[in-house]
């Protein structure tokens, strides 16, 4: 019973599998399947590579052949029946299927359904053939078919005066001007038929016309099919019946020769001009004296120099503004679009890239139309998709439309500088003078149709291209109220010889600038520079004037013309400097802040003066940079001990083989340390090189300040990727990074001075303190007769010590149990200026002249013992020298102390000179830094800053400007250190090797 039971169940089971089963296979067998092996690719046909008997089926992409007694149509991609062959059935492509006429009945229907009787020929395509003048009939009025087609002759009797259409299928009433002038359907002699059209021979009308394209960039004419069409009858029927549509293909046609025209001859413009000036009776135009009645608007009249006056003479009834309530910052340009046969198109708004042959988004594309913005746009297009784009040209008459103030709406001609047009042989409009131009009205921008030379509708053999559109907006002089004279488009064309059209492409551009008058800007920098030069003289006057004292030499030599050169190098730097920076502010500020428009950043012309004052300035300054540099690196200085030896010691005597006491020697390490920790000061600054550069950067870069400098209207820090990015004014730019360089600059510099020095490190203080400590003075000779004196003997009378007796030292000078460091007693003072006498000076130099005679310590190494004696014995003369000059011993080169005047601080000269005795100044602002770079940081930085515009002029880009900046600002300091170190050695006897 169980087996019984389980049996219905497996034989169940059994069966669903083989059904699974048979599913399976049958989906294997029948689905298809994708081997590993297969490939994707297939044979590339063109319709036109398919023969006569074939189609392109637009499915499979390849060429199939037709059926029986078929053969390809017109457009190659599906069959028709062969001539003599009717359809019976047509469902598309191949299936259609064709059945040959009998032989009484021949010719097949105009529709190829049925085969008819003719009663003349045949055509090659198999149907009916009716003589000129008839047409075929092949069916009654209500559609039966004829057993035998007939054709009907037109009737040109003057009570219908009909011809054949072009179809042959109508009888049409004849062209009107073919029945005024001759009363019936034929234009026959003496009556002239042109373009379709026939007119009279009587009347003064040009009979002689030419009908050449004229293509002045390549030297080249011939006559254009089009003009050779339609030339002659455009311009009849203007002047006879002016007819408007003909008058505008007519303009047209001129507009196509660019305008240009001569005289003496007879082409487009030429009967332009014959018919306007016979057709004065008719009247202008909106009392436009350019604009007759029935004539397109093509030129500003006929004779050189108007264009001053159209351009400005007479502003736009209209104000624009950045901000406020009456906010205007939208050019509403207009433009009345014809086609080439003179048909009026439409009214069209400029937005949406009308002029704009480069492809963009709309939103760049119409930021070529907002006020104050100046717009750039250039790209490169194939020949084969201008000649898709623009089979035919279509011309525009552009108009900027504007409201008045009582809110009523107006247009005003836009006037156009032809680049092409010539004017008796001549290309007057690209002459600089406006003066010589003639001004135009209507433009286009392709033109691949004049270009046609024998069939218009082969490839054209010249095309010519509006490469170079550019819409100039003028501001009117002193304006508060944002007015403008009447925009300029200035156009430049280009022809294109049409060889290889798929190896060929055409450059374009399109672009909108924005100017004013610089005259009287010019005028105020001239001003200030001249009175800064003057100033700048003076001040180099007196830096000469103080240099002369300084050296002790009243006589006027070279090298007094040169030291004031160099002098008036710096300041005129500065100068450069002040008159850029206020420039440059000056645009930024009220141009970006403005609300009514009442100036306009300089175009990249005007410029020009502009970069040369920042590259003069940025040359001038790195000679007085370099000057100064030279100078700091060949000071004289030397370190006095002021240390005694401390009893005596016994010694062995070399070769004498006996004990004798010596004096002990004063240790060299606290010179050595001194002397190391003044090369460390020697390029230290009131700013931190690479902070000032990255934050800079980061400002410009990520903060976005760069976007000041764009030349449009907005304050924004930020630009949406979407929106058009205005290209940068070289003026804006430099203005923004000086600005932000400046005020980095000032703020380490407060920062450095109020806080760092006061709670963290004072360099300056610390080594004068240094020096104190180590009983060690500095004496320091920038000029032959002037330098500094740092005066750092210790009032404990040793430094030479232990850590307990020093620790013991600085507790009795906390507590004022001691006397006071200055150089006079019971004084402060340690630092000095100091005018030497002349005699002291060449005391001096004797003896340093026997220390640095053999250069230095490393020669030293490798000499004779006895010249290494003789400099440490010049060394310790110069130090006890030094000393007792200090100690005034020597009363015939005595000196006094005394503070200068106040004049004599701000003229940075002494009035006083040392004749018989030596004078220290007092000196409370450590000015022996002026021989470091501390002393130096507003050269330093105005030097930085300029490097870093004028790489940033040169290549416009920030990031590339901070590294050289900070680069060369790393070499300086590493050629500072290391001619500094080589001097400083050769000066002191310090071994090199001691200086870090």
């Amino acid at each position: 019973m169980a087996t019984g039971g389980r049996g219905p169940v497996v034989a169940m089971a059994a069966g669903s599998i083989l059904s699974a089963a048979s599913v399976t296979l049958f989906l294997l067998l029948v689905l298809p399947r994708v081997s590993q092996a297969q490939t994707f690719f297939l044979p590339f046909r063109q319709p036109e590579t398919c023969g006569h008997n074939q189609y392109f089926d637009i499915s499979a992409l390849s060429c199939v052949a037709c059926g029986a007694n078929q053969r390809q149509d017109a457009r190659g991609t599906s069959c028709v029946c062969l001539p003599g062959f009717q359809m019976i059935s047509n469902n598309g492509g191949p299936d259609i299927i064709c059945k040959k006429c009998p032989e009484h009945m021949k010719g097949v229907t105009e529709d190829g359904w049925n085969c008819i009787s003719c009663p003349g020929g045949l055509t090659a395509e198999g149907k009916c053939h009716c003589p000129t003048d008839h047409i075929l009939v092949e069916r009654n009025i209500n559609g039966t078919l004829l057993s035998q087609a007939t054709c009907e002759l037109c009737d040109k009797s003057e009570n219908s005066f009909t011809v054949a259409n072009a179809l042959g299928n109508r009888c049409v009433r004849c062209e009107p001007t073919f029945i005024n002038t001759n009363r019936s359907c034929a234009c026959s002699e003496p009556n002239i038929l042109t373009g379709g059209l026939c007119f009279g021979s009587t009347g003064n009308f040009p009979l002689r016309m030419i009908s050449t394209a004229r293509y002045g960039e390549l030297g080249i004419s011939f006559t254009s099919e089009w003009f050779a069409k339609y030339l002659q009858s455009s311009a009849a029927a203007c002047w006879v019946y002016g007819n408007l549509t003909s008058c505008q293909a007519l303009g047209n046609i001129c507009v196509m020769n660019m305008n240009s025209y001569d005289s003496s001859t007879f082409d487009a413009c030429g009967l332009f001009q014959v018919i306007f000036e016979n057709t004065a009776a008719l009247g202008t135009v909106h009392s436009v004296s350019f604009w007759r009645q029935n004539l397109p608007w093509l030129f500003y009249g006929d004779q050189l120099g108007l264009a001053p006056q159209i351009l400005s003479t007479t502003p736009l009834p209209t104000n624009f503004s950045f901000k406020g309530e009456n906010q205007n910052t939208k050019l509403k340009f207009v433009a009345a679009s014809y086609d080439v046969r003179g048909n009026f198109l439409k009214w069209q708004t400029l937005e949406g890239g009308v002029l704009q042959l480069c492809p963009d988004t709309e939103t760049r594309l119409n930021a070529a139309y907002s006020f104050g913005t100046t717009y750039q746009q250039s790209c490169e297009i194939p020949i084969p998709k201008i000649l898709t784009d623009f089979p035919n040209p279509t011309f525009y008459d552009v108009y900027l439309e504007y409201t008045d103030e009582n809110q009523h709406q107006y247009i005003w001609a836009v006037p156009v500088l032809n680049l092409n047009l010539q004017y008796k042989k001549m290309f007057v409009n690209q002459d600089s003078s406006s003066g010589k131009w003639l001004l135009t009205r209507r433009i286009f921008l392709v033109d691949a149709l004049s270009g046609r030379e024998n069939d218009l509708g082969s490839q054209p053999r010249l095309i010519r291209v509006a490469t170079q559109i550019s819409l100039s907006i003028h501001l009117v002089p002193n304006t508060k109220n944002g007015n403008i004279y009447p925009p300029l488009i200035t156009i430049a064309y280009s022809d294109i010889d049409v060889k290889d059209p798929n190896s060929q492409s055409v450059k374009v551009s399109f672009s909108v600038t924005y100017e004013m008058d610089q005259g009287e800007a010019h005028v105020q920098t001239d001003i200030a520079l001249g009175v800064l030069g003057g100033l700048a003289v003076l001040s180099s006057l007196l830096k000469t004037a103080g240099w002369k004292r300084r050296i002790g030499s009243p006589m006027i030599d070279l090298q007094t013309v040169t030291k004031f050169l160099v002098y008036y190098a710096g300041d005129l730097a500065n100068v450069f400097f002040i008159i850029t920076i206020g420039t440059g502010l000056y645009w930024l500020i009220f141009f970006k802040a403005q609300k009514s428009v009442s100036v306009l950043l300089p175009v990249p012309a005007q410029e020009e003066r502009f970069v040369t004052y920042v590259g003069c300035g940025f040359a001038l300054k790195a000679l007085q940079f370099l000057h100064k540099l030279i100078s700091q690196i060949t000071i004289d200085i030397f370190f006095i001990d002021w240390e005694r030896p401390k009893g005596k010691v016994l010694k062995t005597v070399e070769g004498e083989g006996g004990v004798r006491s010596a004096t002990v020697p004063v240790s060299i390490w606290r010179t050595y340390f001194v002397a190391n920790e003044w090369n460390e000061i020697q390029t230290v600054r009131k700013i931190n090189a690479l902070f000032q550069v990255l934050t800079v950067l980061f400002l410009l870069e990520v903060v976005g300040f760069k976007n000041l400098a764009l030349m449009d209207s907005s304050s924004s820090l930020s630009r949406s990727p979407p929106s058009y990015i205005a290209p940068y004014s070289r003026i804006l730019r430099y203005a923004v990074s000086s600005a932000l360089w400046l005020v980095i600059g000032i703020i380490q510099i407060v920062f450095f001075a109020v806080f760092y020095e006061r709670f963290i490190e004072d360099k300056i203080r610390q080594f004068v303190d240094l020096c104190c400590m180590s009983n060690i003075s500095v004496f320091l000779l920038s000029h032959r007769c002037f330098g500094y004196y740092i005066h750092g003997r210790s009032v404990h009378g040793h430094a030479d010590t232990n850590m307990e007796e020093m620790n013991m030292n600085l507790k009795r000078e906390a507590e004022n149990l001691c006397s006071q460091r200055g150089l006079v007693p019971n004084t402060d003072g340690q630092t000095f200026q100091i005018a030497i006498s002349s005699q002291m000076r060449q005391h001096y130099d004797r003896i340093h002249e026997t220390l640095t005679r053999k250069n230095g310590p490393a020669r030293l190494l490798g000499s004779s013992g006895s010249t290494f004696e003789q400099s440490v014995k010049a060394y310790h003369t110069m130090n006890k020298f030094l000393g007792s000059f200090i100690d005034h011993v020597h009363k015939e080169m005595d000196y006094f102390i005394k503070d200068k005047l106040l004049l004599e601080r701000i003229l940075g000269m002494e009035f006083m000179e040392p004749m018989e005795k030596s004078i220290f100044y007092n000196d409370e602002g450590y000015s022996f830094s002026s021989v470091l770079y501390y002393g130096n940081e507003a050269t330093l930085l105005i030097y930085d800053l300029m490097f870093f515009c004028v790489v940033d002029l040169a290549c416009q880009n920030f990031i590339l400007a901070a590294f050289l900046t900070y680069l060369q600002q790393e070499i300086f300091r590493f050629i500072r250190n290391a001619v500094g170190q080589k001097n400083l050695a050769s000066k002191t006897l310090v071994d090199q090797r001691f200086l870090i």
